[in-house]
């Protein structure tokens, strides 16, 4: 579906979430579509970290420490300190907390783009079959028509995956710069467990080990080079993630609050996910 091609599509990238991911066709999906239902958040529950565009730094930087993780130095946003727990959804309702930015990389699902071999610019569009989201009882936004044509949701969930893929890409020319200027240090970020009194208790922890960039190294940069860094919009994403880090602080007392049970704590009314929007 959507731009098929030769050469055999693949799906790039990190790709958590996902179970079943599958070329969306007319014959092969007739009569199904998306039904959000009352926890139309369960499948992002049990997942801490998320992939972030270049373009989603400012944004997501207001709820979300944002660090680079691994040999590729995949941006993501920070959603809990532990495996299968996501601080941003209340695990009894399958919400989302109301008022947070949601990435990109969330509101793309269940849909993923799968790139052609011979030519990036053209891909498949895949539906994750897996998914909770998609079923064929009475789907509340269906794939195809009666007559087997894309529906407005698929038509949009194009058009927003497409998008995506752009970014994407902007995003991977984003890191490797700031591996060729060598701006990444390891960074660490810390916990200071305390007492009923907020005093000190025991030695600080380490909580979490990643890539970032250094001020240091960004300080020493020279005029020139940071004006360059700042007219393609580079400087702007750098500053987001180094503003971002201070979120570390709310991500710890998110963890304690719902290891303690704290009612008062509990993130707000949700919403329901919208459909890719053109």
């Amino acid at each position: 579906m959507a731009d098929a091609a030769t050469g055999a599509p693949k799906i790039q990238g990190t790709l958590p979430l996902y179970k079943k991911p599958e070329p969306l066709h007319a014959q092969t999906h007739k009569g199904k579509g998306l039904k959000y239902g009352d926890r139309p958040f369960d499948f992002l529950n049990q997942t801490h970290f998320l992939p972030l565009t270049m373009s989603e730094f400012a944004q997501a930087s207001s709820a979300y420490p944002i660090i680079f993780l691994g040999a590729n130095y995949t941006p993501v946003a920070v959603m809990g300190l532990q495996e299968a727990t996501n601080l941003f959804v209340d695990p009894e309702t399958g919400l989302f907390e109301r008022n947070t930015y949601v990435p990109a990389f969330v509101r793309r699902y269940p849909f993923v783009a799968a790139v052609h071999t011979e030519d990036n610019e053209r891909f498949t569009l895949c539906v994750d079959a897996g998914s909770h989201l998609v079923t064929s009882d009475n789907p509340d936004q269906p794939f195809f028509d009666e007559s087997g044509e894309a529906t407005p949701l698929v038509q949009n969930a194009i058009e927003f995956v497409q998008r995506y893929e752009i970014d994407a890409r902007n995003t991977t020319q984003l890191v490797q710069r700031l591996r060729d200027l060598d701006l990444f240090e390891e960074q660490k970020t810390h916990f200071q467990p305390r007492d009923e009194q907020g005093q000190p208790t025991g030695d600080p922890q380490v909580i979490a080990s990643y890539w970032g960039v250094s001020g240091e190294k960004l300080r020493a940069l020279s005029p020139e080079k940071l004006a360059e860094l700042r007219d393609d919009a580079t400087l702007g994403a750098i500053y987001a993630h180094m503003i971002s880090v201070g979120r570390w602080d709310g991500i710890v007392a998110r963890a304690t609050a719902r290891q303690l049970g704290a009612a008062a704590a509990a993130p707000q009314p949700g919403i329901t996910p919208p459909p890719p929007e053109a």
